[in-house]
């Protein structure tokens, strides 16, 4: 009988048997946006919070200390478990799990009053149902933070980064340009505020570790940066042994 798989379950099978690998991340565990998104969120006092495609939970561990409730969301029961497990450690009782689609969220209309998601949205099935939900969700005048990484535009970088990223993760789709988080953002409801851009060094041994991404395609992603014209080795600063850098967005708007 032939087997049908939907992307959600694609996702699923990819991070959670890897969820403990993500909790503990140098690349996600901290970082400029974490920072600047805590500041925010002390700034704002929120009531009630949403981590979308929470991961690893870093987002939540950052805005438990000053929302009353944050509720972390995920498609994979695995993370959340683990997630739950390590707000336990660190004492954040305020903390809950949600297993959930970002593009289907079981939230009423209008219930936090900061929405926040990091480095999920390129594995959203569609960019835009899932900032719509966002925005549905957010109550008049919540603060809603977009972190993830981004393409740089150019279809000759574009086509570069989509490829090494699809072939290190089955379960990505797209990283989309700064002007495509913009327009999506503001078609869903949105008031822009702020757009940051910064760049991340990629290690590459610990960043096909962490997904354990096989052998052969291993060896795809080094030939296609070899086989790469200087161009685009020097934009993505490719190194020996194929670590090289990412661009980052984080945009702060307004429901």
């Amino acid at each position: 009988m032939l087997m049908t798989r939907s992307h959600e379950s694609v996702t699923q099978s990819q991070f959670g048997p890897r969820a403990a690998l993500y909790v503990t991340s140098a690349l996600h565990t901290s970082g400029a946006d974490l920072d600047a998104l805590e500041a925010i969120a002390a700034d704002t006092r929120p009531g009630r919070a949403v981590d979308l495609g929470c991961g690893g939970g870093h987002v939540a561990y950052r805005l438990a200390p000053h929302a009353g409730e944050v509720v972390a969301c995920d498609l994979s029961p695995d993370m959340l478990a683990v997630v739950a497990e390590t707000a336990r450690e660190r004492g954040f009782a305020n903390i809950h799990t949600r297993e959930a689609a970002v593009e289907r969220l079981p939230f009423d209309d209008a219930s936090f009053d900061l929405v926040a998601t990091r480095f999920s949205a390129h594995h959203w099935r569609t960019l835009e149902p899932g900032i719509a939900e966002a925005h549905r969700v957010a109550r008049p005048g919540a603060t809603a933070i977009f972190i993830d990484s981004v393409s740089p535009g150019r279809a000759l970088h574009d086509t570069h980064l989509q490829a090494v990223e699809l072939l290190r993760d089955t379960s990505h789709v797209r990283d989309y340009t700064v002007a495509e988080w913009i327009a999506a953002v503001e078609r869903a409801g949105f008031t822009m505020q702020h757009v940051r851009r910064h760049r991340i060094r990629i290690d590459f041994g610990t960043w096909i570790e962490r997904m354990r991404t096989p052998a052969p395609l291993v060896a795809a992603i080094h030939a296609l940066q070899a086989a790469a014209s200087d161009e685009v080795r020097a934009y993505f600063a490719v190194e020996p042994d194929g670590s090289f850098l990412l661009d980052v967005m984080m945009l702060e708007a307004t429901a």
